[in-house]
């Protein structure tokens, strides 16, 4: 196991690398030439001017100015110093509670962690077990652990009374966060000026009439009925070849744009350029001519092209975006089944025109049911055969437990220097380089199963990368290496023994989780801050690619919040924080170093920097609170199963009515609050 000295090093590494990020970031955020990297969303908005055109050659690219070096600091000050409603009007809704999430982690466990400290650490210090049991890897980071506590002890009554304490203080907090979300989002639709999207039902599987057009049959059916309130209606269009075309002119006017800029400055010299590709190569022309007539042929193929769509029966999708009068009219249509087939005429509250996801609109029933049956199945596959490199990371972890099986490893596992930085710090790195190719994976299967607005499709992706956390990271890495680590030890004793060995050892896992949180909690959103990748490529783009100040505009590339992976890895923290608070306390601690730094950090980010792709309104908020009550059950649960090896099962049973009580109040707290998140009120006001 990783002793003091091996914690000590990876979170003298992480700290150094931490504050070195933190330091690169305070430099190259004064610089003027990295203004449009670090404030890209004042950009966007039109609020901020690019600093470059100052006087001075030196003063477009360095900043000169000695006392903002003084105050380089400043930036986390003025990260909190912006009042949530105006966040939520300059970042919107999404961005302000996921903030919130962070925040509530520290409600959470900064109580939890005083209480732990100051009621269970001496009651496990002074438990003198672990020194007792032959053959058991232990260091004196684990003393401090329920596995030093002797089995059948009267000191596990403070174990379990600390376990009822902090279930209600999460309940608590889960509640009150939960009130406070529901109401910011009614009062958050009922201040949004009103919308197109707000009075609009998305139609999908239109049957095909025989006598009607698809635009025809749509009509018809809802002036039948809702002759009050229907009002007009879109149908859908295959248009991917008019894409094309637009997005051809979009570049062409780029051009033409360039060279009458490069013309304005120099009227005496007519610009030219190459007829091959990128100009390259060809025959040499006007390139202002050039490009007006490849804008004019252009405008004639787009035009064509849409009057072809408008004539093509088959371009037409079984899909329409279907308007109303009034905001009960359109509550009626999207919150009722409007046929006696339920697999016809399905209706929904029409996503906002940044969040619908195209390609789905048209996909039949059958197809999807048939779909979400295969990406289930193939879910259930891609967690299990990840644990295959899940039980290589452990065995990183547990060099003294190998070094029993494996002798030969022997003379290098016993270097000082060695041991502890592969102890300390390769593990983590290992896991979160696995992670980082399995949120595109997810989010290629949520599309596969169908469904019509990215907003949904990262709900649906947080959902199955939180389930790979619980049953790779969390379960694979406590029972992997649980295994690795007291292999020599099963070998030899009793069957009987072995419950007793495991209920010793999997609260010693703690070691290895708080070296990931210091390596992905710590520098990892450090890192997320300097912005290494996305200011390099601002000024390979700058340099080389940009000719207009749309080109400019489009290098800055803000980023935006990833809703389908950061969810899911918050929840990891709060699941940490919760199993362990009752089990290994030392490790509360660094969660709260993490979700105070990442608060800082990213409310940081979103003032300044990411442009979010769409806005729900916090929609995902009862997933966020469904996740964290399983994270509170599977904490209730390991801690029966723990306290059962240790020879007070009797008394173990008083922790039944845990797991009860909490899924009792996760059912009132949706009663109580979820149809804010999946209806729109009639009365918001």
């Amino acid at each position: 196991m990783a002793s003091v000295q091996d914690i000590g090093l990876s979170a003298a590494i992480n700290l150094m690398s931490a504050f070195a990020f933190l330091f690169a970031f305070a430099m190259l955020r004064l610089q003027p030439v990295n203004d449009r990297v670090y404030f890209p969303k004042w950009y966007l908005k039109g609020i901020r001017g690019s600093p470059t055109r100052s006087r001075g050659i030196m003063n477009r690219f360095v900043n000169l100015d000695w006392t903002t070096y003084v105050k380089f600091l400043n930036w986390m000050p003025a990260a909190l110093k912006m009042p949530e409603p105006e966040l939520i009007e300059h970042a919107g809704l999404d961005s302000a509670v996921y903030i919130r999430i962070y925040l509530l982690g520290l409600k959470m466990f900064v109580p939890i962690t005083l209480l732990a400290f100051g009621v269970l650490v001496p009651v496990n210090w002074t438990g003198e077990t672990l020194e007792n049991i032959d053959d058991l890897t232990f260091s004196n980071v684990d003393k401090l652990s329920i596995s030093n506590v002797p089995p059948g002890s009267p000191r596990f009554w403070a174990h379990i009374t600390m376990t009822y304490v902090f279930t209600f203080w999460t309940c608590y907090t889960l509640y009150m966060e939960y009130k406070a979300v529901a109401n910011m989002r009614l009062r958050h639709l009922a201040a949004e000026s009103r919308r197109p999207d707000q009075l609009t039902v998305l139609v999908r599987n239109v049957p095909p009439d025989p006598d009607e057009s698809v635009n025809e049959h749509v009509e018809h059916f809802f002036c039948v009925n809702h002759p009050d309130h229907y009002l007009c209606h879109q149908i859908v269009y295959n248009a991917n070849d008019l894409a094309k075309i637009v997005a051809q002119r979009k570049a062409m006017q780029n051009w033409l744009t360039y060279y009458e800029n490069k013309y304005e400055r120099k009227p005496t010299n007519r610009p030219t350029t190459k007829t091959g590709y990128g100009g390259f190569w060809g025959t040499t022309v006007d390139a202002i001519d050039f490009y007006t007539s490849k804008m004019e042929i252009l405008a004639e193929q787009e035009a064509a092209e849409r009057e072809k769509i408008m004539n093509d029966p088959k371009a037409i999708m079984p899909a329409a975006f279907v308007s109303f009068k009034s905001r009960w009219g359109t509550a009626v249509c999207a919150q009722t089944q409007q046929c006696h087939n339920p697999t016809i005429w399905l209706t929904e509250w029409a996503p906002e025109p940044r969040d619908v996801f195209w390609d789905n609109l048209a996909i039949p029933y059958v197809e999807l049911s048939i779909r979400r049956l295969l990406t289930t199945t193939a879910l259930f596959f891609l967690i299990f055969c990840f644990m295959i490199p899940i039980a290589f990371v452990q065995s990183l972890a547990n060099l003294e437990g190998i070094q029993k099986v494996l002798p030969f490893l022997k003379p290098v596992i016993e270097m000082k220097t060695v041991k502890s930085v592969i102890q300390g710090f390769l593990p983590g790195i290992a896991l979160k380089i696995f992670l980082i190719i399995l949120p595109t994976i997810l989010m290629t299967m949520s599309q596969i199963e169908g469904y019509t607005s990215l907003s949904y499709l990262d709900r649906r992706s947080a959902e199955k990368y939180f389930w790979f956390i619980i049953v790779n990271v969390f379960l694979g890495s406590i029972i992997t290496g649980t295994a690795f680590q007291q292999l020599k030890s099963f070998l030899e004793q009793p069957p009987t023994e072995i419950p007793k060995t495991v209920g010793v050892s999997i609260p010693m896992k703690a070691t290895f989780f708080i070296t990931y949180i210091m390596v992905d909690g710590w520098a990892g959103i450090a890192a997320e801050i300097l912005r290494v990748v996305p200011l390099v490529i601002f000024h390979l783009k700058n340099t080389f690619l940009v000719k207009t100040e749309q080109d400019r505009q489009q290098a800055m590339d803000p980023g935006h919040l990833d809703f389908a992976t950061s969810e899911p890895r918050i929840q990891f923290y709060f699941l940490l924080g919760l199993v362990y608070a009752a089990v290994a306390p030392i490790l509360l601690p660094f969660i709260i170093v993490f979700f105070a730094f990442s608060y800082v950090v990213f409310r940081h980010q979103v003032i300044n920097v990411y442009n979010q792709k769409y806005e729900s309104g916090a929609r995902y908020w009862p997933d966020v609170h469904r996740r964290l009550i399983i994270c509170l059950i599977i904490s209730q649960l390991l801690m029966m199963g723990l306290l059962s090896t240790k020879k007070f099962a009797k008394v173990t049973a008083l922790l039944l009515p845990q797991p009860i009580l909490t899924f009792w109040f996760n059912r009132y707290c949706a009663g109580r609050f979820e149809s804010a998140f999946s209806k729109f009120p009639l009365q918001v006001r």
